[in-house]
């Protein structure tokens, strides 16, 4: 019986029509065949996270310069390293869509209709902290949908995703943690 299973499926084979496609459009270098219709697709995913990073970062750094009270020190340096991290990710987020042909797009124009996350300009510590974890929430719905988009259609996309994904999730619990104070 599991001998009739094994012959119903297609054998693990690599195509070797890719394979030899590959030799060819040098000038793609690291875009293959493999990435089938998607890549522009994706590349249009990474652009609206990367504007969702750039306006994070812009909110965390309106809030670390305006944060205010008897926390804020300590909560407004916190909003400083989320800056920077987002940076990181933004950072990244560009440097892959140029590696998929794309071009970055960083028009500021547009940031705020491309974004995720809103932009804000709370007077308040509780209402910064609860803006910034609303954001970093939609962030983490945003990369989750990612991840289960890209599947295996572009693994190397796919890991970068996962990676900011459990940076967001860090930032949320602090900012959770925080607002319980």
């Amino acid at each position: 019986m599991s001998h009739q299973a094994s012959d119903n499926h297609a054998p693990l084979k690599l195509d070797q029509g890719a394979l030899d496609a590959a030799k060819n459009n040098l000038e793609d270098a690291a875009i293959t065949p493999a990435y089938g219709p998607w890549r522009d697709d994706i590349v249009k995913l990474l652009n609206d996270s990367l504007a969702t990073e750039l306006v994070c970062i812009l909110r965390y750094k309106r809030h670390h310069y305006t944060a205010k009270g008897l926390a804020s020190p300590a909560i407004a340096d916190e909003f400083l390293v989320h800056a920077h991290e987002e940076t990181e990710h933004a950072d990244l987020i560009a440097e892959r869509i140029v590696q998929l042909g794309g071009e970055p797009d960083y028009n500021p124009a547009s940031l705020l209709q491309r974004s995720h996350a809103d932009y804000d300009e709370s007077k308040d510590l509780k209402s910064m902290i609860r803006a910034n974890l609303v954001a970093e929430r939609v962030a983490i719905e945003a990369y989750s949908q990612m991840v289960k988009l890209i599947g295996d259609k572009d693994s190397t996309t796919r890991r970068m995703i996962e990676h900011i994904l459990s940076q967001e999730q860090e930032h949320a619990e602090e900012l959770s943690d925080w607002l319980d104070k």
